[in-house]
C-alpha cells in the first residue's frame, strides 16, 4: 500500500469517481473537484414533481460476476445496486416499420432474431462473435492501450494470446470493410440497423466505426454479459462510489472548479459558493475530463503534437434531451425499456429511449418517465438561431416522434422539460457539451487512441476519450488503469 501520497481527482464523473474510490482504498490521500452541485457528470440525475430522471446515461453494461463494475465494488468492499437485465435491450423502429427488431438477451433468441430480420448476413454476424470474444478475453487480462512507457507495453504483452493474434489483421477496419468483405454493402436495412446501433456506442456509423470496437459493442447485450437497469436511478453508482471514497478518508468537493492544471503545482481551483480561488498541490493529477477540456487546463504545457491532434479531431457528439412525465396510460403494454426510432424522410433523425418500469424507484404509482435522446451538430446550438426557438422546436419534434408509439396527449404528459448541449455544458463542464468521447474510428480507438499517461510527468487522462471509450463500464476499466499505473510509477 502506497501511503498518504496525494492525488487530486478533476471530475466527479463515474471514471473520476472510481479512481477516487480505489486510490483511497489502497492508502492515497485522494481529493475530488467538480464544478457541479451533484456528481456524477452525464451519469446523474434530477427530480421534478415526484418523478427521478436520469440525465444521460440510462443503462449499464459490467454488473455481471466478473464484470468491471463487479470487480471494482468487491476490492471497495461495497455491495452492488440493485438491478434488472434489459431483455430485449433495445427494440429497434426502422422507417415505416411496425414491428421492431428485439435485441434478446438470450443468444440463440438474437441469432433467430436477426435471420430473420436480416437473411443472409449470418456469416457477417458469427465473424462478429468471433472477434468479439478474442477480444473479450484479451480485455479480461487488462492489457493498457494504448502503451506508452516500457512498463505499459509489458502489460500488454502479458495479455497477449495465440487466439489474440488473430484479431490483429483487422486492427485498420472498420464495419464498412466488414460488410463490404461479406457482400453485404448494399443491404441498405441491415446497413441502417448498424448506424443506428454502433452510433449509441461509438458515436460514428458503421462505415467509420472501427470493426474490433464494434464487436465489442454489439454483442456485450448477450448472455453471460448484459445491459442493466438500475433500480432507483443512475445516481446509485455515484452515491456508493462516493460513500467508499469517504469511508477511506477521501474528499468530494462539489461545486469547486479546476480552471488549471499545473505541473509542478497542481491544479487551481475556485470556490463556486465564496468565489475563493487557491492552488492545491498533489503528487499525481488525474482527469476526469474530455480531451478538450484536458487541453485548454493545461494550457501552453501541452506538447504542440498534442494540441495540434486535439484540433484536429472530427466534431464529437453532441445531444439534445426530452424529458417527459406521463402517466403509464401513455406506455404500450410490453413496453421495453429501451428503444430507437427512426423516422421516413431526406434527413431522418432517430431517438434513444427509456421508458421507466413499475416499481424501479423513478415514478410514483401509476406513472412513468420517458427520455428521449438525439444526437445533434454543435454548430447548429453554437450558431446564430435564437436558443429558446429552437429549442422548442426539438421539444415538439420529438413529442411528435415519440407519439408514434406513445399515447401522449394533454391528459397523459405531466411534465416536459429539455436539455440541450448548452445544458450539459453548463451542468457538466465538458467543451461544448459533448457528450461519449471522442468517437470509436480506427484513429482514435485502442493503440491509436488516447492514453491515460499523458506527456506530462504525474499528470493523467481517465474517461471516455480514452481506451476502452464511453459508458460507465468503459470509463471505469480507464479508472483502473490509472490506479495501477499510479501505483506502478513510484
Amino acid at each position: 500500500m502506497k501511503s498518504k501520497q496525494k492525488v487530486i481527482v478533476v471530475g466527479a464523473g463515474i471514471g473520476g469517481l472510481t479512481t477516487a474510490a480505489l486510490l483511497a482504498k489502497r492508502g492515497y490521500e485522494v481529493i475530488v473537484y467538480d464544478l457541479a452541485a451533484i456528481a456524477d457528470g452525464c451519469a446523474s440525475t434530477f427530480k421534478r414533481r415526484g418523478f427521478i430522471f436520469d440525465v444521460g446515461a440510462t443503462q449499464v453494461a459490467g454488473l455481471e460476476s466478473g464484470g468491471i463494475h463487479d470487480r471494482i465494488f468487491r476490492e471497495l468492499e461495497i455491495e452492488l445496486p440493485e438491478a434488472t437485465y434489459c431483455d430485449p435491450a433495445c427494440a429497434v423502429f426502422l422507417p415505416n416499420e411496425r414491428e421492431p427488431i428485439n435485441i434478446w438477451r438470450d443468444r440463440l433468441k438474437w441469432k433467430a432474431e436477426r435471420q430473420k430480420q436480416f437473411p443472409n448476413s449470418e456469416p457477417f454476424w458469427n465473424f462478429l462473435e468471433d472477434l468479439f470474444w478474442r477480444s473479450w478475453r484479451f480485455q479480461s487480462r487488462d492489457p493498457i492501450l494504448p502503451p506508452r512507457n516500457v512498463w505499459d507495453a509489458w502489460q500488454l504483452v502479458k495479455a497477449l494470446r495465440i487466439d489474440t493474434l488473430a484479431t490483429v489483421p483487422y486492427t485498420f477496419s472498420t464495419v464498412g470493410d466488414a460488410l463490404r468483405g461479406f457482400g453485404l454493402a448494399k443491404d441498405l436495412r441491415l446497413r441502417t440497423f448498424l448506424d443506428l446501433q454502433l452510433k449509441l456506442y461509438s458515436q460514428v456509423n458503421a462505415e467509420e466505426t472501427a470493426l474490433l470496437y464494434a464487436a465489442t459493442a454489439l454483442a456485450v447485450s448477450q448472455a453471460p454479459l448484459g445491459l442493466f437497469h438500475l433500480k432507483g436511478s443512475m445516481q446509485v453508482l455515484s452515491d456508493r462510489l462516493i460513500e467508499s471514497i469517504k469511508r477511506d478518508g477521501g474528499k468530494v468537493l462539489m461545486q469547486h472548479q479546476v480552471t488549471e492544471i499545473k505541473e509542478k503545482r497542481g491544479v487551481k481551483v475556485t470556490n463556486l459558493r465564496s468565489q475563493e480561488i487557491f492552488w492545491d498541490e498533489a503528487d499525481h493529477v488525474v482527469a476526469n475530463v474530455t480531451v478538450n477540456n484536458f487541453v485548454q487546463l493545461l494550457g501552453d504545457q501541452i506538447p504542440k503534437g498534442y494540441a495540434k491532434r486535439v484540433a484536429n479531431l472530427k466534431p464529437a457528439s453532441v445531444a439534445f434531451v426530452a424529458y417527459l412525465a406521463v402517466d403509464r396510460a401513455a406506455i404500450p403494454e410490453n413496453c421495453p425499456p429501451h428503444l430507437q426510432l427512426l423516422e421516413s424522410g431526406d434527413k431522418p433523425h432517430s431517438l434513444f429511449v427509456s421508458v421507466s418500469k413499475e416499481g424501479d424507484g423513478r415514478a410514483p404509482e401509476g406513472k412513468a418517465t420517458i427520455i428521449a435522446s438525439e444526437f445533434t451538430d454543435a454548430f447548429v446550438w453554437y450558431g446564430g438561431e435564437d436558443y429558446q426557438v429552437l429549442k422548442k422546436r426539438f421539444t415538439e419534434r420529438a413529442i411528435a416522434q415519440l407519439s408514434e408509439y406513445f399515447l401522449l396527449n394533454e391528459q397523459t404528459i405531466i411534465h416536459v422539460e429539455a436539455a440541450t448541449p448548452q445544458t450539459f455544458a453548463r451542468y457538466t463542464g465538458r467543451d461544448r457539451g459533448i457528450v461519449g468521447g471522442v468517437g470509436m474510428r480506427v484513429s482514435t480507438f485502442a493503440p491509436f487512441g488516447f492514453a491515460n499517461r499523458t506527456p506530462l510527468k504525474n499528470i493523467w487522462l481517465v474517461g471516455d476519450s480514452t481506451h476502452p471509450g464511453e459508458g460507465t463500464a468503459g470509463v471505469s476499466y480507464s479508472a483502473m488503469t490509472v490506479v495501477r499505473q499510479i501505483e506502478q510509477s513510484h
